[in-house]
Parts: structure tokens; sequence; C-alpha cells
């Protein structure tokens, strides 16, 4: 299998062992599952299928950041109880990927379960002289990491302007360069508070991810992924002040995958134009939801148009018909390509093509008996059941 890694800026060789240890950033509950987010898990559930057809375990860890500067103010505005809010969307998260059928987490940790531990790794860091305080805010040190960038590539001016826009404060007087980050901070009056040796307060987002995943999964992960948003800041920190505690490799591929668009603009909660998964999967089959997303590459940025799902609907019948056909022609070659796509950097879209190639092949006739089956097991491959019929649109 070849990957795109994101530190190294190419398509390379990915030969993990039997077991792979995979950490995905998972989801701030503030806000319901939309188009973007499945995009991103199902990107990695396809991976892992494929991972698993070849003879790995994988451990998927994907935490739920239940404490940060989203979810806080948020559930201050609804005026109830933050973690009420992150049960809530939690809940709604985990009925959006069954609905779509992913593959099932190894461990969910959330953030406030997990503090002790990230006080346990700032104080390491703080140990090594990678951090400095001011007014009871713990920063992490930039100038004491010379790799710091080596994830995102990004150039200083990039990396500033990022990080204003993604929650950084490269304006922040307090700090010695503007690209340092909080690793620990005090509460306002109405937030969450833990005992800490610098004071009573919360963590900063970017610790959350490092205690959590090396807790779980040790000092090297296999593979880390997240949306392409993620890159910088919080990927690119949380390799800094891991590698930084540890002395050792943190991450060994990084794996992004692009942004979704909605009909020419950038689905965001301020516009409106969230497309929820648990919307769609009322008036569709969620099936076609992952077939639709298939007809794009993980890496790409791309735009959601209302009549994907019609044309995914159309194609997952086509597909469901196929398979409850007699015969078909010999799908040996079928199965190879299909693999052999998903083994070219997670090609969704050609692997999707196979799909509907068999699919007409056998509507076309045959006498091998074993093409509906084996179209069947390419579809659960790519995580498509193709055992039921398609619920129509409504």
């Amino acid at each position: 299998m070849r990957l795109f890694d994101t530190a190294r800026g190419e398509i390379v060789l990915f030969e993990p062992g039997e077991e792979v240890s995979f950490y995905v950033c998972g989801i701030t509950p503030y806000d319901s599952t939309h188009l973007g987010h499945a995009n991103t898990y199902l990107t990695y559930d396809l991976l892992i299928r494929r991972l698993e057809d070849l003879g790995h375990r994988v451990r998927l860890i994907r935490n739920v950041t239940d404490v940060d500067d989203s979810i806080l103010p948020k559930a201050r505005e609804l005026g109830i109880d933050f973690l009420e809010l992150a049960a809530a969307e939690t809940a709604r998260f985990h009925g959006d990927m069954e609905a779509l059928d992913t593959r099932p987490v190894e461990r969910e940790p959330h953030a406030t379960k997990w503090v002790t531990q990230m006080v346990d790794l700032i104080a390491t860091l703080d140990d090594r002289g990678h951090t400095y305080q001011v007014d009871g805010t713990v920063f992490f040190d930039v100038s004491t990491f010379p790799s710091f960038g080596a994830v995102s590539g990004y150039d200083e001016a990039t990396m500033v302007e990022l990080a204003a826009e993604r929650g950084g404060h490269p304006d922040d007087p307090r700090q010695r360069n503007p690209l340092d980050f909080i690793l620990w901070q005090p509460s306002l009056d109405d937030e969450p508070s833990w005992d800490s040796p610098w004071g009573a307060g919360r963590p900063g987002w970017h610790i959350e991810c490092s205690a959590m995943s090396m807790g779980i999964l040790g000092p090297t992960i296999d593979l880390h992924g997240g949306g392409s948003d993620l890159i910088f800041p919080h990927h690119e920190c949380e390799r800094a002040q891991s590698e930084a505690a540890t002395g050792e490799t943190f991450v060994g591929h990084w794996m992004h995958c692009g942004m979704v668009a909605y009909e020419g603009t950038k689905m965001s909660k301020s516009l409106g134009n969230l497309v929820f998964v648990s919307e769609l999967s009322k008036t569709a089959d969620p099936r076609a939801i992952r077939l639709a997303l298939m007809g794009h590459h993980y890496r790409e940025d791309w735009e959601w148009f209302d009549s994907d799902i019609d044309a995914a609907t159309a194609l997952l019948e086509r597909l469901v018909a196929a398979a409850d056909a007699p015969a078909g022609p010999d799908p040996a070659p079928y199965a190879d390509r299909l693999r052999a796509a998903l083994d070219d950097d997670l090609d969704a879209p050609a692997a999707r093509s196979v799909l509907a190639e068999l699919a007409d092949a056998i509507s076309m006739g045959g006498d091998d008996a074993s093409a509906p089956t084996m179209l069947a097991e390419l579809g659960a491959l790519c995580g498509v059941r193709l055992d039921r019929p398609v619920a129509p649109l409504v």
C-alpha cells in the first residue's frame, strides 16, 4: 500500500506491522456531524477495511474533545452545562457513525477524563525546559524545538496567519514568539477547572490529543489522521510537544483529508450551509452517502451538490440489483483492480468505478455464478453492503 504522507509531501510505502496503531482526531461535540466530518471518518473507515483485508489488526483510537475553546462558549450560549451538550452531540455522532456502518473504535477517550495525564505531560515538558509561565498560563516555547513546522512545511508567516484563524493567539503580548501555544490556562468563573502545579485551570487544546494518544498507543503511532485544517496548528503542535517530552518519533505517517464545500461556498455554521449526516440520513439511504463521498479522492477539496445524493442512490440501486443476479463475468480481474485502486493512495473514485463496471457487466449476463457474490464482497470491503433493498429518497 502507498499513501501520501503530509510531512514528507509525497506518496510513500505504508508498511506497518501486523498491528496498526491509528489515532484519528475526533469531534468537538458542540454541533452535529456534517458531511465534512463524514468525509474524514469514512476515508479512514475505508482504509481500515482494506488494512483488515490485508490481514492487519487496526487499533483505532478516536478521541472526543469535550473541553476546549469551542464547546465552552457554545454551552454558555445555550445556557446548559458543557458536559450535557457534549453528551447529547456525542450520542448523535455515534448514531451517524452507526448509520454509515463505520468500523468500531477500540477506545474513545474523552478529554475531561485525561486531565491528570495532561498535567503530568506538561510537567515533563516543564522539567525539560520547553515551557514558560505568565499569569498562570503555561506556554510551549517553540524556540526549544528547532524542527517546529516540519509536519506542515509552512513558512513562518503562513503559520502565524493560520494560528490566528484556528484558535491560536499570535498577537498575545505574553508570548515570546507568535507561534508559542498554550498548554495550560486559568479557567473563567463559569468554566470547568482542575488543580495543577500552575494553579487551577484547564488544558490547552493541543496537549489533550498528545496525552490521550500516547497514553493508549504509546510514544510512537503508526498513523495519525484528521482533516487538512488540523495540519496546522493542531498536529504541528501535537508533534512538537510529544517529541519534546519523549525524545521519540511521535507519528510514522501523517494522513489528512481535504475540506468539503457546499455548492460553491465553504461549509460553515455562520453561513448556515452545513449538510448534517443525521438530516441527510432521514431522506436518503446512508449507503448512498458513502458512495457519494467515494466519488472524491480523500486529499481533494471538493464541493457537495444536493444532486450528488440522487446519482449515488441510482448507483446503489444498480449495485444491489447486480448483487442479486444469478451470474456474470469472471469477477477476479475486477477484484484485483479494486484492491489495487485502494492500495494506490486510497483511490476511492477508482474503486467506486470498478464496482459500477462489475455491476454493469453482470447486468449484461455471463455464466460465472461467483460474480454477484464477489460484487457483494467488494461492496462490503468498501463499506457498502448490498444485501438489502435501497431505502427510497424522501
